[in-house]
C-alpha cells in the first residue's frame, strides 16, 4: 500500500479515473435500490451518476493525451488514506436517509482528493482538470438539490417520505413492538408467581431473568425465521429477529430489576410501577406509529397485561 505523497501524477490520475469509476457504479446501485419504493430518489441518483461518468470521460481522455492509452490500475484500497466504506448499496431494501448520508460523505471525500491531488501537480493541464473537478465536487450539493427540485416536487417527496415511514414502522417498529409486548406481558406470570409464591426477592429476579432471556432468544429466531423479507418488504430477517429479540428481553428485565432490591414489599412495588410504565410506553407506541386510538390502544395493553398478571397472582398465592 503506497502513500498518496509516493504517487506519481500519472498514478494520481489513475486513481482519478477509478475513483469516478466506483462513485458511478455506487450511484446506479442507489437509483436500482431506489426505484421501486423512491423512484423520483432514483432519478435524482441516475442524475448523478451522469455527473460522475462525465468526469470519468475527461480524466481518462486527459490520461490518454499525457501518458498513452494504457491506464494502471490503482485503487482506493491501494493507497493510504482512504476510509474503508460500507457497502450499503448491497442491502435490500435500501434506506432513503442511508443512501442521503452516504451521498454527502462521497461528494465530501471526492472534493478533498481533488483539491489535494491539485496541490501536488506540476503539470498545468493536469492541475487545472483536477482544480476544475474540485470545484465541480463543491456545486455537487447545489446540483443534487437543483436534481430534487425538478424530480421531487413537494407531493412526491410527501410520498416518498410517507413511504420512507412505512418501511420503518414494517422492519424496526413492528418486530420491536411484538417483543416489547411478548416481553412485558407474558413475563409478568412467573416473575409475580415466583415473588408470591417465596415471598423471595432473589427467587423472583432468577425466574424472571431466565424467562426474559429465554424469550428474548425464542422470538428472536421465530421473527428471523419466519420470513426472509424479499416478498413482504420487512427488511433483512437477521435485523428484525435481533430488534424483536432485544425487545423482548428488555420488556421482561424491566419489571424483574426491582427485585434485585432485598426489601420484598419494596421491590413489589416498584416491579408493579414498572409494569403500568411499560404497558403505557406500549400503548403511546401503538398509537404513535400504529395509528391505533389511545383509548383502544390502552384497553387492548390493558387487558392482555391485567389477565397475565392475575394469572400469576392466583398462581402465585395458591
Amino acid at each position: 500500500m503506497k502513500s498518496f505523497e509516493a504517487l506519481t501524477e500519472r498514478e494520481i490520475l489513475a486513481l482519478a479515473i477509478s475513483l469516478e469509476e466506483e462513485d458511478e457504479r455506487v450511484y446506479a446501485d442507489f437509483a436500482e435500490g431506489l426505484r421501486e419504493s423512491f423512484p423520483a430518489s432514483a432519478a435524482v441518483c441516475d442524475g448523478m451518476r451522469q455527473e460522475e461518468s462525465g468526469h470519468r470521460r475527461r480524466l481518462i481522455e486527459l490520461f490518454q493525451q499525457k501518458f498513452g492509452e494504457h491506464i494502471p490500475l490503482v485503487r482506493r484500497q491501494d493507497v493510504r488514506g482512504f476510509v474503508q466504506r460500507k457497502p450499503v448499496w448491497l442491502v435490500r431494501p435500501l434506506g432513503l436517509e442511508t443512501v442521503r448520508r452516504q451521498a454527502s460523505a462521497i461528494e465530501l471525500e471526492t472534493r478533498g482528493f481533488y483539491e489535494k491531488a491539485a496541490a501536488r501537480s506540476q503539470d498545468a493541464s493536469i492541475r487545472q482538470l483536477l482544480d476544475d473537478l474540485a470545484n465541480e465536487e463543491r456545486h455537487h450539493e447545489e446540483r443534487a438539490d437543483a436534481l430534487e427540485k425538478e424530480k421531487l416536487t413537494a407531493g412526491v417527496k410527501s410520498q416518498e417520505d410517507e413511504a420512507n415511514r412505512r418501511l420503518f414502522v414494517l422492519q424496526i417498529v413492528q418486530p420491536g413492538l411484538a417483543g416489547l409486548m411478548d416481553g412485558s406481558v407474558s413475563t409478568l406470570a412467573p416473575v409475580f408467581a415466583a415473588a408470591l409464591a417465596t415471598h423471595s426477592s432473589r427467587a423472583a429476579f432468577v425466574v424472571g431473568l431466565a424467562a426474559s432471556i429465554g424469550a428474548g432468544i425464542s422470538m428472536g429466531f421465530a421473527e428471523a425465521l419466519s420470513d426472509d423479507g424479499s416478498l413482504t418488504g420487512r427488511g433483512h430477517p437477521w435485523v428484525r429477529g435481533l430488534v424483536c429479540g432485544a425487545m423482548t428481553a428488555l420488556g421482561g428485565v424491566g419489571h424483574t430489576l426491582p427485585f434485585l432490591i432485598h426489601d420484598f414489599r419494596l421491590a413489589m412495588g416498584l416491579a408493579v410501577a414498572v409494569v403500568l410504565a411499560e404497558l403505557g410506553t406500549i400503548t403511546w407506541v401503538r398509537h404513535r406509529y400504529m395509528d391505533t386510538p389511545i383509548p383502544s390502544a390502552a384497553l387492548q395493553v390493558g387487558l392482555g397485561g391485567a389477565l397475565v398478571f392475575v394469572t400469576g397472582i392466583l398462581i402465585g398465592s395458591s
